[in-house]
C-alpha cells in the first residue's frame, strides 16, 4: 500500500528506512507518547519494526516529505487490531515536523485506505497529557467516548491514563469539554 498527498509519500518501511527511523523516534519526546516504542530506540529496534509482517487490511506506513530531492522520513501511521481485537490508529511524528498538519494529513490517507479495505469501526487514543493528538483526532472526525483507560508506555516504563476515541459524526468535540471529562474521571485526593 502506498499513498501521495499533497505534501507526503507514505509506503512501507524498508530495511533500508532502519538508520532513519532509529534516528527519528530515539528522542524521548516522541517515544513518551508512543505505547509500544522502548526508549532509547535504537537500529535493531527499528530492524525489528520493520521486519514484522504486514496485515493485508491494515496498513502501517512511513511517512515521507514529497521534496525535490531525496524524501525525507518524518512520521509513521498506521491501523492495528488492539488487545481487544478492535482497529485503532496510531501516529507518530518526529519532532521537527511537530505543529505542520502531518499527523492529520497521513492519518486521513492511512483511514482512506483502511475503510477502501473494508475496515470500519476505527478507535484512537492519546495520552492524557499529549492533548495535540487529541486536536488531531478530533479533526479526524473521532469524538471522545468519555471513558479513560491506563495503558502501558514502553518510552516511559509506566502506565499512563489514555482517553479513548472512536469514529463518529460529532468528532470535534472542544478540547475544553474533552478534559473537565478527564478531570471528573481522575480519582480524588484524599
Amino acid at each position: 500500500m502506498f499513498a501521495r498527498t499533497p505534501r507526503l509519500l507514505l509506503r512501507p518501511g524498508w530495511m533500508e528506512d532502519a538508520q532513519a527511523l532509529a534516528m527519528a523516534i530515539d528522542d524521548m519526546a516522541v517515544a513518551r507518547n508512543l505505547t509500544r516504542v522502548p526508549s532509547p530506540y535504537g537500529l535493531d529496534d527499528a530492524e525489528a519494526f520493520l521486519a514484522l509482517p504486514h496485515h493485508p487490511h491494515l496498513p502501517r506506513l512511513l511517512a515521507f516529505t514529497r521534496t525535490q530531492g531525496a524524501p525525507r522520513l518524518i512520521g509513521g501511521c498506521g491501523i492495528h487490531l488492539n488487545e481487544d481485537g478492535v482497529p485503532e490508529l496510531g501516529y507518530w511524528i518526529a519532532r521537527a515536523y511537530w505543529g505542520l498538519g502531518f499527523a492529520t494529513e497521513a492519518a486521513r490517507a492511512v483511514l482512506a485506505m483502511a475503510r477502501a479495505n473494508g475496515v470500519t469501526d476505527i478507535r484512537a487514543c492519546h495520552f492524557a497529557d499529549n492533548p495535540a493528538s487529541g486536536n488531531v483526532l478530533r479533526k479526524l472526525g473521532f469524538r471522545f467516548t468519555g471513558r479513560i483507560e491506563p495503558r502501558y508506555s514502553l518510552g516511559r516504563d509506566s502506565m499512563v491514563d489514555c482517553l479513548l476515541f472512536e469514529e463518529g459524526e460529532d468528532g470535534r468535540m472542544n478540547a475544553d469539554l474533552a478534559m473537565d471529562l478527564y478531570r471528573d474521571a481522575l480519582p480524588v485526593a484524599a
